[in-house]
């Protein structure tokens, strides 16, 4: 098996773990996103300390100038996470997973205005296009919860895309992955805490049980992503991660009842043009 046969596998694999991550929050019930948060990141920072225990990783930021970039990961990244699972809570499965899948556009914005890197003609089209997509599933008029819950699960990935533009500078200054993981984790089940003390409820023994299995699957989705991209650059990979909407719709519609409406239907197709287009370009 090629070595690029194998990141493809490990990416499908990382958007099932990740769909069935957002499916176990949903059946984990009517619980505040904060709760929800801190179980996922408790498990997460748990396997991250294991990580970096067993290969002798330092716990060390590598120099004052990095705590910045791993506070701003942490921050985009926290923020990313309380709006996504407000948005899984509130939408159908597949909007919301298609919603937090715009991080990419945002993360090319964001290395523009922080890295200063050059934007190219055919990735301004590519955000416009993808905008325009998330319209689709935003579908404005602010008439509906539905409308809000969409532009928050929007803002979701304005969060993971600056999150992740801080872990590229990050990386580049030599902060192992495991770190970057055990900071993001402490820095989001910390924040979780006293929004969950503010609106504590009870958990019962099968939301515990669910609340387990989203961080597990998270976990599982993580590492499967990180094998992934040991094995095969992001540019030759990334447009199998979209595999994680079809995995959502179909959980969705076998666990949930759930099916997407004509709109947001059209909304993931526009989006995956966008996606693919510049999938091939960065290819070229």
């Amino acid at each position: 098996m090629s070595e690029k046969t194998k990141a493809i596998l490990y990416v499908i694999s990382a958007a099932f773990f990740f769909s069935l991550m957002t499916l176990f929050l949903k059946l984990a019930g009517d619980l505040p996103v904060y709760e929800k948060s801190f179980f996922r990141n408790l498990i997460a920072l748990l396997f991250a300390a294991a990580i970096m225990i067993k290969n002798k990783i330092p716990f060390s930021t590598g120099g004052s100038e990095n705590i910045k970039y791993l506070l701003f990961r942490a921050v985009g990244g926290t923020v990313g996470i309380f709006c996504n699972f407000y948005a899984v809570d509130h939408l159908v499965l597949s909007d919301a997973n298609m919603l937090n899948k715009l991080s990419p556009f945002f993360a090319v914005v964001f290395s523009y205005l922080i890295l200063k890197e050059r934007v190219a003609p055919y990735q301004i089209g590519c955000l416009c296009l993808a905008f325009f997509g998330a319209l689709l599933i935003l579908k404005p008029g602010f008439d509906s919860l539905v409308t809000l819950s969409a532009l928050i699960g929007m803002l979701g990935g304005l969060g993971a895309g600056f999150a992740y533009t801080n872990v590229r500078i990050c990386s580049k200054h030599g902060v192992p992955g495991p770190f970057i993981v055990f900071f993001f984790s402490t820095f989001s089940c910390l924040a979780s805490i006293p929004l969950s003390l503010a609106d504590l409820r009870p958990v019962t023994p099968m939301q515990f049980l669910f609340l387990i299995l989203t961080g597990l699957a998270a976990c599982g989705g993580q590492f499967s992503i990180t094998a992934a991209y040991s094995h095969a650059p992001a540019k030759e990979i990334s447009i199998y991660d979209y595999s994680q909407i079809l995995f959502a719709a179909v959980l969705g519609s076998l666990f949930l009842n759930e099916t997407p409406d004509m709109l947001s239907v059209m909304g993931y197709l526009v989006i995956l043009c966008a996606s693919a287009i510049m999938f091939y370009r960065n290819r070229e």
